[in-house]
């Protein structure tokens, strides 16, 4: 596996895929026994992997218990992220959940004890609350960084716009700086190309990609009616399904090229966005949220595969997204902007085959 820094922000040194947790642990009903979890992680770190994500939510804490338990004889070795926002307990109400500066606190402080480490590699807020003043955010992360129970902060599952504005305040104010983002990102789910991607890549951020696989989409697991996996397990959630012509024609180009080269579908997808990561100005970090060894084991090999240029652009174009206002008005008048050169612009104002 190779390495690399998380973003231009940062000298945090990652490997080139992460293992995601929320798996781990069973009080969701679906997931992984102990020893299943343990094999997975294991896995994981034998292949040179060194980067775990989890959250306090997953799980209902358990799956930090057991990262904790499972990092105990190498701490140092791992680059541990964890997640506030949603809070430890189902239905936890108004002061357990949201992005205060009340709930970050004593969520560390949760997460700190269920890992069993003094701090946090890196810390996410879950998700936007659309409440909470950034500044309050900002200067809550900033405290924490100053007293050593986090070194790095990142927002996940925010807006583009408000990424960009704290990234700004942090900067202004002299806080500590956003390290990255975190969000869905897939050949099935490539919203993010409108904004979010080019937004990390412009600043420098890192960015940790969830749902490599659609959910298992990309697997090709649903196609023919097989509803095992997250389909059942967690009721439809967090699942890309064969739903439209795109969808189809998606899975339809990674079933082919699997085919071509004689591996798995999960292999070509994982594939697909290393290859687009190595040509990346910043960090792209697909998340793997393997609940099996088999399941880990089928998407490893990826970091070996070469897809060749026709393979990858295949699967881009399969893939592609209509990238909407203003792009699609500023790819129709390029040449005029450019000034009779359109090859000027920057890609994502290229019109989408």
């Amino acid at each position: 596996m190779q390495y690399t820094t998380f973003g231009r922000r940062t000298g945090l040194r990652i490997s080139e895929l992460a293992l995601g947790t929320g798996n781990f642990g069973t009080r969701w009903g679906y997931g992984s026994e102990r020893e299943e979890a343990k094999s997975v992680f294991d896995g994981y770190v034998a292949a040179g992997g060194n980067f775990i994500d989890t959250a306090d939510n997953y799980q209902v804490g358990q799956s930090e218990e057991l990262v904790g338990e499972f990092i105990a004889s190498d701490r140092d070795h791992f680059v541990v992220a964890t997640k506030y926002t949603l809070g430890v307990a189902p239905n936890g109400g108004l002061s357990r959940t949201g992005n205060s500066r009340k709930n970050l606190i004593q969520s560390v402080e949760g997460s700190l004890k269920r890992l069993n480490t003094d701090r946090i590699d890196l810390l996410w807020a879950h998700f936007d609350d659309g409440v909470t003043p950034l500044d309050e955010m900002l200067r809550a992360f900033d405290d924490l960084v100053r007293s050593g129970k986090i070194l790095y902060a990142g927002l996940s599952n925010f807006p583009a716009w408000r990424v960009a504005r704290a990234d700004t305040i942090a900067e202004l104010r002299g806080l500590s700086p956003i390290a990255g983002i975190q969000f869905e990102y897939s050949l099935a789910e490539r919203s993010a190309d409108r904004e979010l991607l080019p937004m990390a890549e412009a600043l420098g951020l890192g960015a940790a990609l969830w749902s490599p696989l659609g959910g298992g989409m990309l697997t090709g697991k649903y196609r023919g009616g097989n509803k095992e996996g997250r389909l059942t397990g967690f009721g439809g959630a967090l699942v890309r399904t064969e739903h439209g012509e795109r969808e189809t024609a998606v899975l339809d180009a990674v079933l082919a090229i699997a085919a071509e080269i004689g591996v798995s579908p999960s292999h070509v997808a994982i594939a697909w966005l290393l290859h687009k990561a190595h040509r990346s100005p910043t960090a792209l970090i697909p998340i793997l949220g393997s609940r099996t060894r088999a399941q880990l084991d089928a998407t490893l090999s990826a970091t070996t595969l070469q897809l060749t240029p026709e393979q990858a652009d295949r699967l881009t174009q399969a893939s592609a997204i209509t990238l909407g206002a203003p792009y699609d008005v500023i790819a129709q008048t390029a040449d005029t902007i450019a000034g009779g050169n359109a090859g000027l612009l920057r890609k994502p104002y290229l019109p989408v085959k």
